[in-house]
């Protein structure tokens, strides 16, 4: 006897695949903006340091 396809089941796994898939690069895309401002803010306090004179008595 043939293979009869379920289309229904392998259409819901194809959807779980990309949803998975999509929730992934949001992740990452996230971990990557959340580094990025901590290393600015980071560079803007060092900067601000720097640039900040030095009292002396």
């Amino acid at each position: 006897m043939a293979f009869k396809p379920n289309y229904s089941f392998e259409r819901r796994e194809r959807d779980k695949s990309k949803a998975a898939k999509k929730a992934a690069r949001l992740q990452a895309k996230r971990e990557k903006s959340e580094k990025s401002k901590e290393d600015k803010s980071a560079a803007d306090v060092e900067q601000t340091a720097e640039s900040a004179p030095a009292e002396e008595e």
